[in-house]
């Protein structure tokens, strides 16, 4: 026999998530322009590797902001807490943008012979490749609420 409480808070549930998911989605896509549109201005002075690299960092830190203040819950953890946490998981979103945006580049893109605004295309592929796993690792471990934490024994 089913609880009908528990399936009063699965059809809650249900529609809260997606309302995040879809709040992560719209800070991160500003945090995606905040980062592409630096990235531009960066690679007019400096290597495009790391001209990708301050510009993730641009990125993140707007993510982090927009994240806190509008996507997840508020949670007793501090926010340098969840800042470093934050940044673990950026740690390897930031691998992963510039694996996909560099090889695009370098390796890809020149022997496909496609030459419309490489680096352009490449960084906003790379940019998007982590959302749906970046998602899930901030809810679970940046932003995770106190009793998720204990029920998972990590402090």
């Amino acid at each position: 026999m089913t609880d009908l409480s528990t399936i009063a808070e699965k059809e809650v549930a249900a529609p809260r998530e997606a309302f995040r998911v879809v709040g992560f989605a719209i800070t991160g896509g500003i945090a995606a322009v905040c980062n592409l549109s630096s990235r531009f201005f960066f690679s007019r002075i400096m290597r495009y590797e790391l001209a990708v690299m301050v510009a993730y960092l641009i990125g993140m830190g707007v993510a982090f902001v927009l994240a806190r203040s509008f996507v997840f819950q508020k949670s007793d953890t501090t926010w340098y807490s969840q800042l470093a946490r934050f940044a673990v998981v950026n740690v390897f979103g930031f691998a992963q943008v510039w694996l996909v945006s560099v090889g695009l580049v370098r390796v890809v893109f020149p022997r496909i012979g496609f030459s419309w605004h490489p680096e352009d295309i490449a960084h906003l592929v790379g940019v998007a490749s982590p959302i749906f796993v970046s998602y899930y690792a901030h809810k679970h471990f940046s932003f995770r609420l106190a009793a998720e934490k204990q029920s998972t024994g990590f402090r």
